[in-house]
């Protein structure tokens, strides 16, 4: 059993566990549950009411969770005299999956951010953001509702991992002064210079869940998202492991989209030369040096060797597809033709960046819902910050925490709990008893509090 300092587990309910790699979910799991700062209080109260009822509503009785309050942020600096205990991190291991509120990095020195230590800390690689539209959310876009994506952006490098040197400094100096001399750059003197990692590992255990989540919930896609034309050998070598990873441990399971290109092409034409194939996949194939027609050509052949077989005569039209795009191509086609992807795997910066920018089409980051996940443990969590001016108001949106638990339900195997609460939600937004931030983008709409939004969930769920 974990020992804690301060913290008293429940003498209800049973611990999750792992056997032959596979989570062992009892019928009353203890779930660790950080209330969070600012607004943390209203959204969590609301959220573990509208879990508790549909757990109630969908197992009758059979299944419960068992809520052990945990504590981060001011509340654990009231308790511990620190804003991230020891035993935190203790709980959130021991007992595999939590529910989280926001949380606020304190001013000063000590953490980067609350939330990037925990995720860090953890190991928790995977930052999971489904984005969705609700019928009756206001959106500024056309139709919102071809937007259905989730984004499995890393969570350990990049950015996150990101090593600075500010401009003038002793360090700084060292550093340009060996790009210079020794690599043979030009980074002007009065630079700041930051770097950021991108690795094999942490590359390749994220689009391998990505593409786990696609199997299991029957995904058309998943699209490596990176910026590889300009950064060939951390971006570009994320879409490479990518492609590699998939192709090794997927191979039956999934085709590339040049692939496709490729067997379609001879199931068009079963006649069709290897060349003419190359050319066909490759625009100016005609205007190359043969010393590089020559690999795409071989490229055509050894695919051919390879998947013909397995994938050919239709057979890879219903096979999950693994494609890539630059990012700010993807930016662009995540507004202008959101329903041709489903899932997105991307490097830390671009997921972070991609994730707002589907949630603004979906009506805000109130609607967003978010998950760190490591190889077992899961951590869920609102996506937006503490809001302290609306602390203690019961005013706002609590739909990201509720929806972020919908996933964690989803994590758990109560897939009928989490539908529930899904219906729950889309009838009350169909009705217009809205919290503040949606009353005032729809017209009609009634105007309730955090814990009425709530309660209207709670008696919209479907059984």
């Amino acid at each position: 059993m974990v020992k804690f300092k301060k913290l008293t587990v429940p003498k209800e309910g049973k611990r999750i566990t792992v056997k032959n790699g596979k989570l062992r979910i009892p019928d009353h799991p203890i779930i660790p549950v950080i209330e969070g700062d600012g607004i943390g209080p209203d959204i969590m109260r609301a959220c573990r009411r509208v879990v508790d009822a549909a757990v109630e509503k969908a197992y009758r009785g059979k299944k419960r969770i068992v809520w052990f309050d945990i504590y981060a942020g001011d509340k654990a600096m009231d308790i511990y005299r620190e804003v991230l205990p020891q035993d935190t991190f203790n709980a959130i291991k021991g007992f595999i999956v939590a529910l989280k509120g926001p949380l606020t990095t304190p001013v000063g020195g000590g953490y980067r951010s609350l939330n990037v230590t925990l995720r860090q800390t953890l190991n928790l690689y995977a930052c999971v953001r489904p984005v969705r539209y609700f019928q009756g959310v206001p959106s500024p876009v056309t139709h919102p509702e071809k937007m259905n994506v989730v984004i499995y952006r890393e969570n350990t490098e990049d950015v996150y991992a990101g090593i600075e040197w500010p401009k003038g400094s002793k360090e700084v100096k060292k550093v340009i002064s060996f790009l210079n001399q020794r690599m043979g750059t030009k980074v002007r003197t009065d630079s700041g210079i930051g770097i950021k990692p991108i690795s094999v590992t942490g590359t390749k255990r994220l689009v391998r869940k990505a593409i786990q989540y696609a199997l299991t919930n029957k995904r058309r896609s998943v699209t490596l998202v990176h910026k590889g034309n300009i950064m060939k050998y951390t971006e570009g070598a994320f879409r490479d492991w990518g492609y590699e990873l998939a192709k090794k441990e997927f191979r039956r399971q999934i085709v590339t989209e040049r692939e496709s290109w490729i067997v379609g092409n001879k199931e068009a034409n079963p006649k069709l030369s290897l060349e003419d194939n190359a050319r066909m996949i490759e625009p100016g194939f005609d205007r190359l040096p043969k010393g590089k027609q020559r690999p795409i050509v071989k490229e055509v052949k050894d695919c051919l060797d390879e998947i013909w077989k397995t994938h050919g005569n239709g057979k890879w039209k219903k096979k999950l597809m693994i494609k890539d795009r630059i990012a700010d191509s993807m930016f662009q086609q995540v507004l202008t033709r959101s329903d041709e992807y489903d899932v997105l795997a991307t490097p830390n910066l671009n997921g972070d960046y991609l994730s707002d920018a589907c949630a603004a089409q979906v009506g805000g980051l109130g609607m967003a819902p978010g998950a760190n996940i490591g190889d077992y443990v899961g951590l869920f969590e609102a996506t937006h910050g503490t809001a302290p001016k609306y602390a203690g108001k019961d005013m706002v949106n609590p739909g990201s925490l509720i929806l972020s638990a919908v996933l964690m339900l989803e994590y758990l195997g109560w897939k009928e709990a989490a539908n529930l609460v899904v219906n729950g939600i889309e009838k009350t937004i169909v009705k217009k008893t809205v919290t503040y931030d949606l009353h005032r983008q729809m017209k009609g709409a009634t105007k309730v509090s955090t814990s009425q939004f709530a309660s209207n969930i709670i008696k919209n769920m479907a059984a």
